[in-house]
Protein backbone atom coordinates (compact mmCIF):
# COMPACT_ATOMS: atom_id res chain seq x y z
CA UNK A 1 0.00 0.00 0.00
CA UNK A 2 1.40 3.36 -0.99
CA UNK A 3 0.90 6.55 0.99
CA UNK A 4 -1.44 7.92 -1.67
CA UNK A 5 -3.98 5.12 -1.15
CA UNK A 6 -5.12 6.33 2.26
CA UNK A 7 -5.56 10.08 2.06
CA UNK A 8 -8.35 11.18 4.39
CA UNK A 9 -9.88 14.31 5.77
CA UNK A 10 -10.65 15.25 9.36
CA UNK A 11 -14.27 14.36 8.65
CA UNK A 12 -13.59 10.98 7.03
CA UNK A 13 -10.94 9.55 9.34
CA UNK A 14 -12.48 6.70 11.38
CA UNK A 15 -12.91 6.73 15.13
CA UNK A 16 -11.53 3.43 16.42
CA UNK A 17 -11.97 1.62 19.75
CA UNK A 18 -9.58 -1.15 20.78
CA UNK A 19 -10.71 -3.39 23.64
CA UNK A 20 -7.61 -4.67 25.43
CA UNK A 21 -4.26 -3.03 26.08
CA UNK A 22 -2.10 -6.09 25.57
CA UNK A 23 0.45 -6.39 22.80
CA UNK A 24 -2.14 -7.02 20.08
CA UNK A 25 -3.92 -3.80 21.03
CA UNK A 26 -0.69 -1.82 21.30
CA UNK A 27 0.66 -3.15 17.99
CA UNK A 28 -2.66 -2.35 16.30
CA UNK A 29 -2.64 1.24 17.57
CA UNK A 30 1.02 1.65 16.60
CA UNK A 31 0.48 0.42 13.04
CA UNK A 32 -2.71 2.47 12.64
CA UNK A 33 -0.92 5.65 13.72
CA UNK A 34 1.93 4.95 11.32
CA UNK A 35 -0.21 4.26 8.27
CA UNK A 36 -2.48 7.28 8.76
CA UNK A 37 0.39 9.66 9.52
CA UNK A 38 2.46 8.37 6.59
CA UNK A 39 -0.49 8.90 4.25
CA UNK A 40 -1.67 12.26 5.57
CA UNK A 41 1.29 13.84 7.33
CA UNK A 42 0.42 15.77 10.46
CA UNK A 43 -2.65 17.34 8.93
CA UNK A 44 -4.93 14.50 10.04
CA UNK A 45 -4.51 12.48 13.24
CA UNK A 46 -6.07 9.07 13.85
CA UNK A 47 -8.71 8.89 16.58
CA UNK A 48 -7.92 5.76 18.58
CA UNK A 49 -8.98 4.79 22.09
CA UNK A 50 -7.74 1.71 23.95
CA UNK A 51 -9.85 0.38 26.82
CA UNK A 52 -7.84 -1.72 29.28
CA UNK A 53 -9.48 -3.32 32.31
CA UNK A 54 -6.28 -3.45 34.41
CA UNK A 55 -3.99 -0.70 35.65
CA UNK A 56 -1.29 -1.12 33.01
CA UNK A 57 -0.60 -2.53 29.57
CA UNK A 58 -0.48 -6.29 29.50
CA UNK A 59 0.92 -9.60 28.27
CA UNK A 60 4.58 -8.96 29.14
CA UNK A 61 4.36 -9.23 32.91
CA UNK A 62 7.00 -8.57 35.58
CA UNK A 63 6.76 -8.92 39.33
CA UNK A 64 9.49 -7.78 41.70
CA UNK A 65 10.26 -7.27 45.36
CA UNK A 66 12.98 -5.23 47.04
CA UNK A 67 15.21 -6.61 49.77
CA UNK A 68 15.35 -3.97 52.50
CA UNK A 69 18.82 -5.13 53.62
CA UNK A 70 20.59 -4.96 50.24
CA UNK A 71 18.19 -2.64 48.35
CA UNK A 72 18.38 -5.13 45.48
CA UNK A 73 15.42 -6.73 43.78
CA UNK A 74 14.09 -10.15 43.13
CA UNK A 75 12.40 -10.08 39.75
CA UNK A 76 10.25 -12.56 37.82
CA UNK A 77 8.99 -12.46 34.23
CA UNK A 78 5.89 -14.43 35.18
CA UNK A 79 4.11 -14.11 31.83
CA UNK A 80 5.86 -14.59 28.50
CA UNK A 81 9.54 -15.25 29.13
CA UNK A 82 10.75 -14.42 25.63
CA UNK A 83 9.58 -14.17 22.03
CA UNK A 84 10.91 -14.95 18.57
CA UNK A 85 10.82 -12.95 15.34
CA UNK A 86 10.69 -15.36 12.41
CA UNK A 87 9.12 -13.17 9.72
CA UNK A 88 11.01 -10.39 7.96
CA UNK A 89 8.30 -7.80 8.62
CA UNK A 90 8.24 -8.47 12.36
CA UNK A 91 12.05 -8.35 12.45
CA UNK A 92 11.88 -4.94 10.82
CA UNK A 93 9.18 -3.80 13.26
CA UNK A 94 11.23 -4.62 16.37
CA UNK A 95 14.53 -3.30 14.97
CA UNK A 96 14.38 0.16 16.65
CA UNK A 97 13.98 -1.38 20.10
CA UNK A 98 16.84 -3.81 19.43
CA UNK A 99 19.04 -0.88 18.44
CA UNK A 100 18.14 0.93 21.67
CA UNK A 101 18.85 -2.32 23.59
CA UNK A 102 15.39 -2.28 25.14
CA UNK A 103 15.02 -5.64 23.37
CA UNK A 104 17.99 -7.98 23.61
CA UNK A 105 18.66 -11.52 22.35
CA UNK A 106 18.87 -14.15 25.06
CA UNK A 107 21.40 -16.85 24.13
CA UNK A 108 20.41 -19.15 26.95
CA UNK A 109 22.01 -22.49 27.77
CA UNK A 110 19.14 -24.98 27.81
CA UNK A 111 19.07 -28.35 29.57
CA UNK A 112 16.75 -31.26 30.19
CA UNK A 113 16.16 -31.84 33.89
CA UNK A 114 14.80 -35.07 35.35
CA UNK A 115 13.87 -34.66 39.03
CA UNK A 116 15.14 -37.26 41.46
CA UNK A 117 12.77 -39.48 43.41
CA UNK A 118 15.47 -39.83 46.05
CA UNK A 119 15.90 -36.75 48.27
CA UNK A 120 19.57 -37.68 48.76
CA UNK A 121 20.30 -37.51 45.03
CA UNK A 122 20.44 -34.52 42.70
CA UNK A 123 18.34 -34.16 39.60
CA UNK A 124 19.74 -35.54 36.34
CA UNK A 125 20.72 -32.57 34.15
CA UNK A 126 21.68 -33.05 30.50
CA UNK A 127 22.65 -30.41 27.91
CA UNK A 128 19.92 -29.78 25.33
CA UNK A 129 20.82 -26.73 23.19
CA UNK A 130 21.93 -23.11 23.21
CA UNK A 131 19.58 -20.47 21.90
CA UNK A 132 21.46 -18.51 19.29
CA UNK A 133 21.29 -15.22 17.45
CA UNK A 134 20.46 -17.09 14.21
CA UNK A 135 17.00 -17.76 15.67
CA UNK A 136 17.09 -15.35 18.53
CA UNK A 137 14.83 -15.39 21.56
CA UNK A 138 14.31 -11.80 22.65
CA UNK A 139 13.63 -10.38 26.07
CA UNK A 140 12.68 -6.86 27.13
CA UNK A 141 15.07 -5.10 29.52
CA UNK A 142 15.33 -4.19 32.29
CA UNK A 143 11.86 -5.76 32.74
CA UNK A 144 9.57 -7.67 30.41
CA UNK A 145 7.00 -4.92 31.00
CA UNK A 146 9.42 -2.30 29.67
CA UNK A 147 8.55 -2.89 26.00
CA UNK A 148 4.80 -2.67 26.54
CA UNK A 149 5.23 0.58 28.43
CA UNK A 150 7.51 1.93 25.70
CA UNK A 151 4.94 1.06 23.04
CA UNK A 152 2.25 2.86 25.04
CA UNK A 153 4.45 5.91 25.67
CA UNK A 154 5.30 6.23 21.97
CA UNK A 155 1.65 6.42 20.89
CA UNK A 156 0.94 10.05 19.98
CA UNK A 157 -2.66 9.92 18.80
CA UNK A 158 -4.08 7.17 21.00
CA UNK A 159 -5.85 7.54 24.34
CA UNK A 160 -5.51 4.64 26.79
CA UNK A 161 -8.25 4.36 29.41
CA UNK A 162 -7.04 2.07 32.18
CA UNK A 163 -9.26 0.32 34.74
CA UNK A 164 -12.11 0.44 32.23
CA UNK A 165 -14.07 -2.75 31.67
CA UNK A 166 -16.16 -2.64 28.49
CA UNK A 167 -19.61 -4.19 28.85
CA UNK A 168 -20.61 -7.02 26.48
CA UNK A 169 -21.67 -5.71 23.07
CA UNK A 170 -25.34 -5.96 22.12
CA UNK A 171 -26.85 -5.90 18.65
CA UNK A 172 -28.75 -2.73 19.57
CA UNK A 173 -25.46 -0.91 20.36
CA UNK A 174 -24.91 -0.69 16.61
CA UNK A 175 -26.61 2.39 15.21
CA UNK A 176 -27.19 2.22 11.45
CA UNK A 177 -27.38 5.87 10.42
CA UNK A 178 -26.66 5.52 6.72
CA UNK A 179 -24.48 3.42 4.47
CA UNK A 180 -21.41 5.58 5.04
CA UNK A 181 -21.79 6.37 8.74
CA UNK A 182 -22.57 3.36 10.92
CA UNK A 183 -21.37 3.52 14.51
CA UNK A 184 -21.26 1.34 17.61
CA UNK A 185 -21.79 2.83 21.06
CA UNK A 186 -19.73 1.20 23.81
CA UNK A 187 -20.62 1.14 27.51
CA UNK A 188 -18.67 0.32 30.66
CA UNK A 189 -19.82 -2.31 33.16
CA UNK A 190 -21.82 0.34 35.04
CA UNK A 191 -23.79 1.33 31.96
CA UNK A 192 -21.93 4.58 31.29
CA UNK A 193 -21.38 5.46 27.64
CA UNK A 194 -17.78 5.23 26.41
CA UNK A 195 -18.58 6.92 23.10
CA UNK A 196 -19.52 5.85 19.58
CA UNK A 197 -17.01 4.35 17.16
CA UNK A 198 -16.72 3.51 13.48
CA UNK A 199 -14.61 0.43 14.21
CA UNK A 200 -14.54 -1.74 17.34
CA UNK A 201 -11.56 -4.09 17.67
CA UNK A 202 -11.66 -6.73 20.42
CA UNK A 203 -8.20 -8.09 21.29
CA UNK A 204 -9.18 -10.02 24.44
CA UNK A 205 -8.41 -13.75 24.93
CA UNK A 206 -10.99 -15.87 23.17
CA UNK A 207 -12.82 -16.83 26.37
CA UNK A 208 -13.33 -13.16 27.19
CA UNK A 209 -14.12 -12.35 23.54
CA UNK A 210 -16.96 -14.91 23.64
CA UNK A 211 -18.41 -13.15 26.69
CA UNK A 212 -18.12 -9.74 25.03
CA UNK A 213 -19.81 -10.92 21.83
CA UNK A 214 -22.30 -13.52 23.15
CA UNK A 215 -25.44 -11.35 22.77
CA UNK A 216 -24.29 -9.24 19.84
CA UNK A 217 -25.17 -11.53 16.90
CA UNK A 218 -21.52 -11.31 15.85
CA UNK A 219 -21.52 -13.43 12.74
CA UNK A 220 -18.22 -15.20 13.54
CA UNK A 221 -19.13 -16.05 17.16
CA UNK A 222 -18.88 -19.81 16.56
CA UNK A 223 -15.30 -19.45 15.33
CA UNK A 224 -14.28 -17.59 18.49
CA UNK A 225 -15.48 -20.58 20.48
CA UNK A 226 -13.56 -23.00 18.24
CA UNK A 227 -10.20 -21.70 19.41
CA UNK A 228 -9.03 -23.44 22.57
CA UNK A 229 -6.71 -21.94 25.15
CA UNK A 230 -5.14 -23.55 28.20
CA UNK A 231 -4.21 -22.12 31.56
CA UNK A 232 -0.74 -21.84 33.11
CA UNK A 233 0.32 -21.61 36.74
CA UNK A 234 3.55 -19.75 37.42
CA UNK A 235 5.66 -20.26 40.56
CA UNK A 236 8.10 -17.50 41.54
CA UNK A 237 10.97 -18.28 43.94
CA UNK A 238 13.77 -16.14 45.37
CA UNK A 239 16.77 -16.60 47.64
CA UNK A 240 18.57 -14.13 49.91
CA UNK A 241 22.02 -12.90 48.90
CA UNK A 242 23.94 -14.83 51.55
CA UNK A 243 21.74 -17.91 51.36
CA UNK A 244 23.01 -21.21 49.86
CA UNK A 245 21.33 -22.09 46.57
CA UNK A 246 19.69 -25.47 45.87
CA UNK A 247 21.89 -28.17 44.43
CA UNK A 248 20.49 -28.05 40.90
CA UNK A 249 21.27 -24.34 40.69
CA UNK A 250 24.87 -24.98 41.79
CA UNK A 251 25.46 -27.58 39.09
CA UNK A 252 29.16 -26.99 38.52
CA UNK A 253 29.68 -29.23 35.48
CA UNK A 254 27.07 -27.37 33.45
CA UNK A 255 25.93 -23.75 33.74
CA UNK A 256 22.32 -23.51 32.58
CA UNK A 257 19.70 -20.79 32.17
CA UNK A 258 16.58 -22.70 31.13
CA UNK A 259 15.54 -26.23 32.06
CA UNK A 260 12.87 -28.34 30.39
CA UNK A 261 11.55 -30.48 33.23
CA UNK A 262 10.73 -34.11 32.46
CA UNK A 263 8.29 -36.42 34.28
CA UNK A 264 6.80 -33.61 36.35
CA UNK A 265 3.84 -31.25 36.61
CA UNK A 266 6.43 -28.55 35.89
CA UNK A 267 7.24 -27.53 32.32
CA UNK A 268 10.19 -25.12 32.34
CA UNK A 269 12.45 -23.36 34.84
CA UNK A 270 14.03 -19.96 34.06
CA UNK A 271 16.92 -18.37 35.96
CA UNK A 272 16.16 -14.66 35.92
CA UNK A 273 19.44 -13.17 37.17
CA UNK A 274 21.39 -14.82 34.33
CA UNK A 275 19.47 -13.03 31.60
CA UNK A 276 21.04 -10.05 29.76
CA UNK A 277 21.01 -6.85 31.87
CA UNK A 278 19.68 -8.78 34.88
CA UNK A 279 22.92 -9.48 36.75
CA UNK A 280 22.11 -7.06 39.59
CA UNK A 281 19.13 -9.16 40.66
CA UNK A 282 19.04 -11.39 43.70
CA UNK A 283 18.61 -15.10 42.82
CA UNK A 284 15.17 -15.30 41.18
CA UNK A 285 13.63 -18.36 39.55
CA UNK A 286 10.44 -18.47 37.48
CA UNK A 287 8.76 -21.84 36.94
CA UNK A 288 5.91 -22.54 34.53
CA UNK A 289 3.69 -25.52 35.17
CA UNK A 290 2.55 -27.72 32.31
CA UNK A 291 -0.41 -26.25 30.44
CA UNK A 292 -2.45 -29.45 30.44
CA UNK A 293 -2.03 -29.87 34.21
CA UNK A 294 -2.81 -26.19 34.77
CA UNK A 295 -6.00 -26.46 32.71
CA UNK A 296 -7.15 -29.51 34.68
CA UNK A 297 -6.71 -27.54 37.92
CA UNK A 298 -7.67 -24.07 36.67
CA UNK A 299 -10.39 -23.55 39.27
CA UNK A 300 -8.50 -25.07 42.21
CA UNK A 301 -7.62 -23.10 45.32
CA UNK A 302 -4.43 -21.12 44.56
CA UNK A 303 -2.86 -21.99 47.93
CA UNK A 304 -3.38 -25.68 47.26
CA UNK A 305 -1.78 -25.26 43.84
CA UNK A 306 1.17 -23.43 45.39
CA UNK A 307 1.83 -26.35 47.76
CA UNK A 308 1.81 -28.82 44.87
CA UNK A 309 4.11 -26.69 42.72
CA UNK A 310 6.51 -26.15 45.63
CA UNK A 311 6.75 -29.90 46.18
CA UNK A 312 7.54 -30.43 42.50
CA UNK A 313 10.06 -27.56 42.51
CA UNK A 314 11.82 -28.98 45.56
CA UNK A 315 12.11 -32.33 43.79
CA UNK A 316 13.55 -30.63 40.69
CA UNK A 317 15.91 -28.14 42.37
CA UNK A 318 16.83 -30.15 45.46
CA UNK A 319 16.86 -27.58 48.25
CA UNK A 320 17.74 -28.46 51.84
CA UNK A 321 16.75 -26.83 55.12
CA UNK A 322 19.27 -23.99 54.64
CA UNK A 323 18.35 -23.36 50.98
CA UNK A 324 14.57 -23.12 51.17
CA UNK A 325 13.49 -20.13 49.06
CA UNK A 326 12.77 -17.03 51.12
CA UNK A 327 10.44 -15.57 48.46
CA UNK A 328 7.47 -17.60 47.19
CA UNK A 329 4.63 -16.43 44.99
CA UNK A 330 2.18 -18.05 42.60
CA UNK A 331 0.05 -16.72 39.75
CA UNK A 332 -2.69 -18.25 37.62
CA UNK A 333 -3.03 -17.35 33.95
CA UNK A 334 -6.48 -18.53 32.87
CA UNK A 335 -5.72 -17.96 29.16
CA UNK A 336 -2.06 -18.68 28.47
CA UNK A 337 -1.50 -21.12 25.60
CA UNK A 338 -3.34 -21.62 22.32
CA UNK A 339 -3.92 -25.19 21.23
CA UNK A 340 -2.94 -25.52 17.59
CA UNK A 341 -5.51 -26.93 15.12
CA UNK A 342 -4.61 -30.34 13.73
CA UNK A 343 -3.90 -28.80 10.32
CA UNK A 344 -1.80 -26.05 12.01
CA UNK A 345 -3.75 -23.30 10.21
CA UNK A 346 -4.49 -19.89 11.69
CA UNK A 347 -7.97 -18.46 12.10
CA UNK A 348 -6.83 -14.98 11.22
CA UNK A 349 -8.87 -12.01 12.38
CA UNK A 350 -12.65 -12.41 12.51
CA UNK A 351 -14.67 -9.60 10.91
CA UNK A 352 -18.31 -8.54 11.03
CA UNK A 353 -18.35 -6.42 7.86
CA UNK A 354 -21.65 -4.48 8.22
CA UNK A 355 -20.93 -3.34 11.78
CA UNK A 356 -17.16 -3.00 11.34
CA UNK A 357 -16.35 -5.16 14.34
CA UNK A 358 -13.08 -7.11 14.41
CA UNK A 359 -12.07 -9.84 16.85
CA UNK A 360 -8.32 -10.27 16.99
CA UNK A 361 -5.58 -11.60 19.25
CA UNK A 362 -2.60 -13.92 19.32
CA UNK A 363 -5.00 -16.88 19.61
CA UNK A 364 -6.17 -16.10 16.05
CA UNK A 365 -2.65 -17.10 14.98
CA UNK A 366 -0.04 -19.29 16.60
CA UNK A 367 -0.60 -17.99 20.12
CA UNK A 368 2.73 -16.19 20.44
CA UNK A 369 3.90 -12.59 20.49
CA UNK A 370 4.70 -12.56 16.78
CA UNK A 371 1.06 -13.56 16.21
CA UNK A 372 0.03 -10.40 18.09
CA UNK A 373 1.87 -8.42 15.42
CA UNK A 374 0.52 -10.44 12.48
CA UNK A 375 -3.09 -10.08 13.69
CA UNK A 376 -2.56 -6.35 14.23
CA UNK A 377 -1.22 -6.10 10.68
CA UNK A 378 -4.30 -7.92 9.31
CA UNK A 379 -6.58 -5.59 11.27
CA UNK A 380 -4.92 -2.46 9.92
CA UNK A 381 -5.01 -3.81 6.36
CA UNK A 382 -8.76 -4.47 6.73
CA UNK A 383 -9.49 -0.95 8.00
CA UNK A 384 -7.34 0.62 5.30
CA UNK A 385 -9.01 -1.45 2.58
CA UNK A 386 -12.41 -0.28 3.79
CA UNK A 387 -11.26 3.35 3.84
CA UNK A 388 -10.16 3.29 0.22
CA UNK A 389 -12.95 1.09 -1.16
Amino acid sequence: MTDSTLHTTEQSIPKIAIIGGGLTGLFTATLLERIFIEANGKSVSPKITIFEKSRSVGRLATRYRMDSATHKNWQWAFGAQFFTAKSADFQQFIKPWIQSKLLQPWCANVVDLIPSDDAAQNADIQAKEQWSSTQARYISTPKMTSWGRALADELKHTTINFKTRVAPLRKEDFVEQNEANNKTELFDENGNSLGSYDWVICTAPNGQAVELMADSNFKELAKISEAQMQACYTLMLGWDKEQPLPESLKHQEMVWDVAYVQDSILDRIFIEQQKPAHDELLPSITIHARNDWSEQHVDADIDTIKVQLLAAAKQALGWKADSIPSQIDCHRWRYAATLKPLDNTDFGILVDEPRQWIVSGDWCGQGNIESCYQMAKQTVAKICADQIS
